[in-house]
């Protein structure tokens, strides 16, 4: 498992590429979309073959999935609250890993969950190009 700091910079990384995809949209640099496209499905394959598990968990309803979460972390917040005047270090090295793997695990679902979203940006900045080029072709518009 990589450090949180790496994990955080990849984010950060990763947001800054969504910014950087979503100024060639508002430029209407067809070519780099085009390109931005192609890789995004590419990483989002690679992502997905290798975590069909965790996608499996994350289907469903945006509403479930906030609400799964929200009380997730209210369970780890109680029970880590529970456990301040504890003082067992096996005890409390396991929650730290635990408290560790759950932001692991936040990231990288917030890592997927930016690619999906920037793909939907590239993939309707594109949809909009064609309609576009079509209105012109045909001398109308929508």
């Amino acid at each position: 498992m990589d450090k949180l700091s790496d994990q955080l910079s990849k984010l950060a990384d990763r947001t800054k590429k969504v910014e950087d995809t979503a100024a060639a949209a508002k430029a209407k640099n067809r070519a780099q979309l085009e390109t931005t496209k192609t890789s995004l499905k590419a990483s989002i394959d690679a992502v997905g073959a290798k975590t069909d598990d965790a996608k499996a968990r994350a289907q469903g309803r945006l509403s479930d999935a906030h609400d799964s979460v929200q009380k997730h972390f209210a369970d780890r917040r109680a029970a880590s609250a529970e456990h301040k005047a504890e003082r067992d270090l096996k005890k409390a090295e396991r929650r730290a890993d635990d408290a560790e793997q759950d932001a692991a695990d936040a990231i990288a679902l917030v890592l997927y969950v930016l690619d999906q979203a920037e793909y939907a940006v590239v993939d309707a900045v594109l949809a909009r190009a064609d309609a576009d080029d079509l209105a012109a072709a045909t001398g109308t518009s929508g």
